[in-house]
């Protein structure tokens, strides 16, 4: 199964209209949310993890949280205006699942390293390419809200549904991100910062966080 969606910040469309003024509604989505807060919550949803005002230090929930069994395997990033690619990574077919470490991090896979040239700061559109598989159980609403962070500052928030995937299917879909614009000071602070650009991607089923993978950016390459 493909499919093929587009975001610039993922916040546009959601709301639904809801009782009091349009003041007391805004005050109240501004209101920021610490990682402490959440991870006290017995649930976390999409509304959730869109108040945090930073990259969490830890992940919202353990691996044992998605009982769906997603496994990405394949992540392909692209230039939408040359079509060029400009990072692809893939899981080997032969890895025997029943072979693993007990002393292996638990966390392992759910971080990843990117290493940019300073040009991939002046991109304005790039298509990121995610194959996936599914276990046994149905997938509904399953949704991702990615947010991006310089320090403290939000870059850009992403929400994507990949919607509904069939037990034991193999899905793959296209995401087009469209970048913020960044002034030549702002390019060149995160340049020479590196890994200091970070984010965090929350996914989620029936508005349930199931997966939390984290990556942090040097553009100095």
């Amino acid at each position: 199964m493909s499919k093929k969606s587009s975001a610039s910040s993922g916040e546009e469309g959601r709301s639904k209209k809801k009782g009091g003024g349009f003041l007391a509604r805004q005050a109240k989505a501004k209101k920021t949310i610490s990682e402490e807060e959440l991870l006290s919550k017995d649930s976390i949803r999409p509304e959730d993890v869109k108040r945090l005002a930073r990259s969490t230090e830890n992940y919202l929930c353990e691996p044992t949280a998605n009982v769906y069994n997603i496994d990405f395997t394949r992540f392909k990033i692209r230039d939408m205006e040359t079509g060029a690619t400009l990072f692809e990574i893939a899981k080997p077919d032969n890895i025997d699942e029943e072979i693993t470490d007990n002393d292996e991090d638990p966390n392992a896979g759910r971080y990843v390293r990117y290493k940019f040239t300073p040009e991939f700061l002046k991109l304005k559109t790039v298509g990121a390419t995610v194959e996936f598989t599914v276990g046994d159980k149905p997938v509904t609403n399953f949704r991702m809200v990615e947010r991006h962070y310089y320090h403290e500052k939000l870059l850009k928030s992403f929400d994507f549904e990949f919607g509904f995937c069939i037990p034991n299917s193999k899905n793959t879909c296209e995401h087009i991100y469209e970048f913020p614009t960044l002034t030549p000071d702002e390019m060149q602070e995160m340049i020479e910062h590196p890994f200091e650009t970070k984010s965090d991607s929350f996914y989620f089923v029936d508005n349930k966080l199931i997966m939390h993978n984290k990556a942090d950016y040097a553009y100095n390459g």
